[in-house]
């Protein structure tokens, strides 16, 4: 009778299982796999997104390696990328030593830090957009920083550094949290105080979560879209037309889109090398610490 017991109630786990595996297995065929498989097919053709269309084999990719636009669009989106991951790591870090030592209203600071992550990314631009626009003018009697060259990717990296330093403040009050009081103590017998503590003590034992944080503040930040929607458009003068926005605009409203396809096939490529080589890289930076 155990047997048949067990039995039955193993059956009933395997279906509740593929009840919840299954819907969401097609959810994700349907709007993942898909349109992946879908994309990656039109990057061999030349579709204007609508009519008809000829296979053009690896003419598309040829052109991508030609075009300066997209060379700018990805120099653009590396250099927010790596300016933007470097600040929001160091500025997190630093909030996140803040609330993690013994001061008054650390858990309502806390939620406070992780407002600018709920709001979204068109949200804020437009917010932020309207303050580049006219206050920060009003205020200082220059023009906007938005319509300049020369200063339009500060202010969108200043926009982006502002929301996702929330998340990644978190990430890292967890991770000090999780370094034991012993090893602080053991420390403190050894005089290691301030600037040594940290390099000696505090780094080493948080390096999981900076890795955890790098990655995924660089892939974000590759993927800049919304704010350069709502601040710039790609402007002035296409300077800060990122990959993903420059995806959009020529793939969907200039007819370019298999040339956009192609584009997105190698933007997608980039990213995942860029988070494989960034995870080995620090890996290994942990396993010398």
């Amino acid at each position: 009778m155990a047997s048949i017991a067990a039995s039955k109630a193993g059956s009933d786990r395997n279906r509740t299982f593929l009840a919840i595996l299954i819907p969401v297995l097609i959810l994700f065929i349907a709007f993942n796999t898909i349109p992946l498989l879908t994309g990656f097919f039109y990057s061999f053709t030349d579709s204007k997104g609508y009519g008809a269309f000829e296979i053009v084999g690896l003419q598309n990719y040829i052109d991508l390696f030609q075009d300066a636009r997209v060379g700018n669009s990805y120099l653009f989106t590396f250099k927010i990328s790596v300016v933007s991951t470097i600040l929001v790591n160091v500025i997190s870090l630093m909030l996140a030593i803040g609330l993690s030592s013994k001061i008054k209203f650390k858990s309502a600071l806390r939620g406070i830090y992780f407002v600018p992550r709920i709001l979204g990314g068109l949200v804020v631009g437009y917010v932020f957009s309207y303050f580049f626009t006219y206050i920060v003018p009003a205020l200082t009697g220059t023009t906007s920083m938005l319509a300049s060259k020369e200063w339009a990717w500060v202010a969108i990296v200043v926009v982006l550094v502002w929301q996702a330093c929330a998340q990644t403040t978190i990430i890292y009050i967890t991770g000090l949290s999780s370094v034991p009081e012993d090893v602080y103590e053991a420390g403190a017998l050894d005089g290691a105080t301030g600037w040594d503590k940290f390099r000696y003590l505090t780094f080493p034992l948080i390096m999981p979560s900076i890795t955890t944080n790098m990655v995924l503040v660089m892939k974000d930040m590759l993927m800049t879209f919304d704010q350069i929607v709502a601040m710039t458009s790609g402007g002035p003068a296409q300077s800060t037309e990122s990959i993903s926005y420059l995806i959009y605009q020529n793939g969907l409203n200039n007819s370019q889109f298999g040339f956009q396809c192609a584009n997105a096939v190698i933007f997608f490529i980039v990213i995942a090398v860029i988070s494989i080589a960034q995870t080995k890289f620090l890996n290994s930076k942990e396993e010398q610490l």
